[in-house]
């Protein structure tokens, strides 16, 4: 079932709303719908109408950029070498997790607001496995190396690049590929 079209001027308060949630994601504010609507000079009751919940927003925030995640994975599922393929994607996750702040807690959350972050978030653990287990089947990769494994690891180089706050996101994101290249040196089977 698919929704009408938003009336303009209803489709111009929704594009407003994502711009200011946007700005205060990127500038570290909590995103509270009351602050957003204020911010916005839009009626609170408008800003609840096209989003229910906070976190109903950050995923509308946060779904170009897993929109263009995804369409980077399937460019990596194309790639004929599994190696490359594999390190392509992860490093797209890193950046993404270092650049847009939107992303790490939408990927975070134990359940999804919205079907269509559900439906990326799938298809993104879906084109991960496949290209773990093409590296794997290639023999590019250690076989005991598990999805679960590299989730954790894949947050832990986020993490440790977040650390050094005095860096930029490109800077920090620059520092994360720097250490994803350090732990797949580690797990690349020549």
């Amino acid at each position: 079932m698919s929704t009408p079209p938003l009336r303009k001027d209803a489709a111009r308060n929704w594009r407003h709303i994502v711009e200011i949630a946007r700005q205060y994601v990127d500038d570290g504010k909590p995103l509270q719908l009351n602050d957003v609507a204020r911010t916005a000079s839009i009626g609170v009751a408008t800003v609840y109408r096209h989003f229910p919940t906070p976190e109903a927003l950050l995923e509308t925030v946060a779904l170009p950029t897993l929109e263009k995640l995804l369409r980077r994975a399937e460019d990596a599922l194309a790639e004929d070498d599994p190696w490359v393929a594999l390190r392509e994607f992860l490093a797209a996750v890193i950046e993404v997790m270092l650049t847009d702040p939107a992303v790490p807690p939408v990927f975070a959350a134990a359940t999804d607001t919205l079907e269509r972050t559900g439906d990326l978030k799938r298809g993104l653990a879906a084109a991960f496995g496949e290209l773990l287990a093409g590296a794997q089947a290639a023999g590019v990769i250690d076989s005991s190396v598990t999805e679960s494994d590299m989730t954790p690891l894949m947050c832990g180089i986020a993490y440790a690049a977040n650390m050094h706050s005095a860096l930029d996101p490109t800077g920090r994101a620059t520092l994360g590929l720097r250490y994803l290249d350090l732990l797949l040196t580690g797990l690349h089977r020549p």
